[in-house]
């Protein structure tokens, strides 16, 4: 395909000269991968459908550029037979999936040239939080303190908005590869026949990869991706950040006895989590953690074959120490080729005893067999001593630099990830804890009804069965499948804590907690599998933590109530007392959003926060915060480095965890570069929130806060006047958006619903979201904002009322963050696309009268986000998505369209398996094209 015709990433009409330099790279990348798939295209499908893709290109820049209606390239797209619709959306789905590549390129791109230039360290890195605090001149005491116990923790989730499949993400990796291996080379040298025959060539095989899946993901399907992530990036990431860390901070304050232990530990919910999820079952419990170990130890027992191989010193030329000699001879390696080579024969043994771990733990025995049988290591601690001993030999002849190589990398490793890789959460309602419970002591005849018991009556029964050591039922008791899969799924966790230690199974989180009850039900579930033990001889113990998940606004709001009334509580106090008196609660930013809006849902967040953080200083006890964050805006998303220092002050502490969920995990974890990026800015913002006065509102926080609860009331009470109490938004919603066809997509095992039933409150927040990012609406980013702000504002003197609000937005970094994420979401809504959509719904009534409703509001919420930022567009503090923008979404114009029009054909009867499957790449494309829709 020649320039002069067909180019399907032409940059030319939409904005290429608004770009600086710096960005030139990316343009010429986007255009070569463009015109890469217009080859492709011409090859694989032909000259016409080559030319219909780029006439629907040319005519989705002039609908960008206002220089003809919108309706008549959608009366184009309509018209078209549904094949050739496939054609069309399978080559935007394509290019909005090879424009990721290139964007994240460049921001690899534009990292290695600061890099080089000696520019100063960019906001999020560690070392730009080190300036800051270097700055401070902090006491040493007050560091020990703060960072005592310091935990950082992404948990990753399996809940499904990553569209797309395994072997789709391979073959983006092969191009961003060449890529990379371009840019690295030296000028023109990568840009050789073979090197564009292999971009070819992995175009052409995205080409002909189906992009959907045939059958929805098992569970064990998501264990297996998340895993991936390990080898790809966090295997090298996570060691190396923490051992960065742990040196830094040494180097400040050598006297603090700082981080003894690694602070960036990773964890997971997949097959843990069963709340709303038949799936996750005692085999998916075993499962996951049987495959987490397995990838851990299978990667040290890789090193470790690798490092035999690196230390070939002979002891002819040095003299290692007698505790390395100890170790050589205990492994029962008498090859006469290893005899003066005491660390090969020393690193076979380390080698022979982790692969007896193995095969102890896992029945087999990852990589190559041992040479020699041998006794297993117990616990990760046992091969920790043997490595340092390795380290401390090597340093005593002069061999240091080996020891601080892949030895070093090793150690860290194996304190990181031990035998388990990480902590796996256990997860569950607390409505199917009380039915559970009700049937196990009306079995044992404890009590006959306890759903009938008051608070007080369940709180006194509950610690008195706490005191007992006898189970309430015997292994064979008949129960009901609910009971008996809750039970197995406990026995299932215990034996894994047993197995691999109490790292493996490390908390339960409870979801809808309410109450005291909701809290003292799990802890008589743990005591009845053995793994909480009521008679101590400190008392009572439990190496799972219990973790309360606070979700709707009025949860939220009662939280920091409900958790002084579990602390009250003699006897749980004394088993927190014996877990070091750290107590975790996980914050729901889901539920709250759905229910109360987003304004009211993260000021709610933070009111709850402070609370709990009032409770913990009275208590006495170190608070540790889960945040439940998804990757949209409308589910807590947002750049993790804001969030993070937007909380108020105390509720980071130096610890917290966050839920990675979705198309996030690829966008953060799929390469090095990005990962070491994305985990270094949540570290980096721990410190700065544990360590610094990021709130910065001094004397006037009282009245701001004041403030802000008026905000959220009004921002609550718009949004559900919309969404709670106008009469058909139900059937609108489900009309205008692809929530129905969005079960049909194979992108997760969790089911859409938690239960049965056509309300708002029984649909999962994910699929919520996900189908107002589709219709390009982003309801749940911003609806009510702009009627709380416009309504504050006028109330009073105008004038001074928005000068308040711009001082509060200038000095407060919570506010800033939740305008500057709300801004994102407004510049990624298009009510031109929506009210195509809204034209789904049949009743035009209800139709015009709901999306008047939403018009006006986005029309307020953007002229009054402007006025208290000062800018002059939604995204002046976000160049690079104004960028994206600009570069992507002319591409999302056709495939709305014809979302649209295949909904329009599937909904009149049109039972044309292509039909259902264009609809499917739709989804799969727009949600491409956005990258947090989910």
């Amino acid at each position: 395909m020649s320039e002069a015709t067909v180019d399907v990433a032409d940059l030319r009409h939409h904005g290429a000269d608004e770009g600086d330099a710096a960005d030139a790279p990316l343009r010429d990348d986007i255009r070569l991968l463009g015109r890469v798939l217009g080859d492709v295209i011409g090859e694989q499908s032909g000259d016409d459908v080559l030319e219909l893709v780029e006439s629907t290109r040319v005519e989705a820049f002039r609908v960008r550029r206002s220089e003809v209606d919108r309706a008549e390239l959608a009366g184009r797209l309509a018209d078209l037979d549904i094949r050739s619709a496939n054609h069309v959306i399978r080559a935007f789905s394509h290019f909005s999936l090879l424009a990721n590549l290139a964007e994240d390129m460049h921001h690899e791109r534009r990292r290695r040239f600061h890099r080089r230039e000696g520019s100063p360290p960019q906001k999020g890195s560690l070392a730009a939080t080190f300036a800051l605090l270097d700055a401070e001149r902090l006491d040493p005491d007050v560091v020990a303190r703060e960072l005592a116990g310091a935990l950082v923790s992404p948990v990753v989730t399996a809940h499904p908005t990553e569209v797309r499949r395994k072997t789709v993400s391979r073959v983006q990796r092969q191009v961003t590869e060449l890529i990379r291996r371009r840019d690295l080379s030296a000028p023109g040298a990568a840009e050789d026949a073979e090197w564009a025959a292999q971009l070819q060539r992995a175009v052409l095989t995205l080409w002909q990869t189906a992009l959907l899946r045939l059958s929805r993901l098992r569970l064990a399907d998501e264990i297996d991706e998340a895993l991936r992530y390990y080898e790809l990036s966090l295997f090298e990431v996570v060691p190396a950040i923490n051992a960065e860390l742990r040196r830094a901070l040494q180097e400040r304050w050598p006297h603090a006895g700082l981080l003894s232990r690694p602070v960036l530990l990773p964890g997971s919910w997949i097959g843990g989590d069963r709340d709303g999820n038949p799936f996750v079952t005692a085999d998916a419990v075993r499962r996951a953690s049987t495959r987490q170990a397995e990838t851990a130890l299978g990667h040290h027992l890789a090193e470790l074959l690798v490092l035999h191989d690196e230390l070939s010193m002979s002891d002819r030329l040095v003299t290692p120490t007698a505790a390395l000699y100890h170790l050589a001879e205990a492994s029962r390696d008498d090859s006469p080729f290893r005899a003066d080579e005491p660390y090969r024969r020393a690193l076979y043994g380390l080698h022979a005893r982790l692969a007896a771990t193995a095969q102890r733990v896992l029945g087999s025995v990852p990589g190559p067999p041992p040479h020699h049988e041998l006794e297993p290591y117990d616990t990760p601690d046992e091969l920790l001593a043997d490595l340092a001993t390795v380290d401390a030999s090597l340093r005593s002849h002069g061999a240091g630099a080996l020891a601080d190589d892949r030895l070093a990398r090793l150690r860290e490793s194996v304190e990181v990830f031990g035998f388990h890789l990480c902590g796996l959460d256990m997860r569950q309602n607390s409505a199917v804890h009380e039915e559970v419970l009700a049937e196990l002591l009306a079995w044992a005849g404890v009590c006959p009804d306890y759903t009938a018991l008051d608070e007080q009556d369940r709180v006194a029964l509950l610690v008195g069965e706490l005191r007992l050591r006898r189970p309430l039922v015997r292994l064979d008791a008949e129960l009901s499948e609910t009971a008996r899969g809750e039970l197995d799924v406990l026995v299932a966790a215990a034996e894994q804590v047993r197995t691999l230690g109490p790292q493996a199974i490390p908390n339960y989180v409870i979801s809808m907690c309410e109450s005291v009850s909701d809290v003292l039900e799990v802890a008589v579930l743990l005591k009845e599998v053995g793994l909480l033990d009521p008679d101590g001889e400190d008392g009572p113990t439990c190496p799972v933590g219990i973790s309360p998940l606070f979700e709707t606004i009025e949860d939220l709001q009662r939280a920091g109530e409900t958790m002084s009334a579990v602390l009250e509580e003699p006897l749980y106090r004394a088993l927190l007392a014996n877990r070091g008196d750290v107590q975790e609660v996980m914050l729901g930013y889901s539920d709250s959003n759905k229910d109360g809006g987003y304004l009211a849902a993260n000021w709610a967040l933070y009111r709850a926060e402070q609370a709990l953080v009032d409770v913990a200083r009275q208590e006495g006890i170190r608070l540790r915060l889960f945040h439940g964050r998804g990757g949209t805006v409308g589910r807590g998303g947002g750049p993790s480095y804001d969030a993070i220092r937007a909380q108020p002050p105390g509720a980071v502490a130096g610890a917290l965890r966050i839920t990675e969920q979705g198309e996030v995990i690829a966008a953060k974890y799929a390469d090095p570069d990005l990962a070491r990026r994305n985990l270094e800015a949540m570290v980096a913002a721990t410190l700065e929130a544990s360590l610094l006065d990021v709130e910065g509102l001094g004397d006037v926080a009282e009245d701001a806060y004041t403030l802000l609860d008026d905000l959220a009331d009004r921002a609550q009470a718009a949004y559900r006047a919309l969404v709670h109490e106008t009469p058909g938004f139900v059937e609108w919603f489900r009309a205008a958006t692809p929530i129905g066809e969005l079960a049909e997509l194979n992108i997760g095992s969790r089911p859409p619903s938690r239960k049965a039933g056509d309300s708002i409150a029984d649909l999962r927040a994910i699929p919520w979201v996900f189908s107002w990012s589709q219709a390009r609406i982003m309801l749940p980013g911003w609806y009510g904002t702009g009627t709380a702000l416009d309504g504050w504002i006028e109330d009073g003197d105008p004038a001074e009322r928005l000068a308040r609000l711009q001082e509060l937005h200038r000095r407060w970094p919570f506010f800033r963050t939740v305008l500057s994420n709300m801004g994102m979401v407004l510049a990624k809504t298009d009510l031109g696309l929506a009210a195509r959509y809204a034209e789904l719904v049949p009743d035009a009534d209800l139709r015009s009268r709901v999306f008047d409703q939403v018009t006006a509001e986005h029309e307020r919420t953007c002229r009054v986000l402007l006025a208290v930022t000062g800018d002059d567009h939604l995204l002046a503090d976000n160049p690079s998505l104004a960028r994206s923008i600009r570069n992507r979404f002319p591409y999302l114009e056709p495939l709305h369209h014809l979302q649209v029009e295949m909904l329009r054909r599937r909904r009149s009867g049109d039972d044309d398996e292509l039909v259902r499957r264009n609809i499917q790449l739709t989804i799969n494309g727009i949600a491409t094209a956005l990258r947090n829709s989910g």
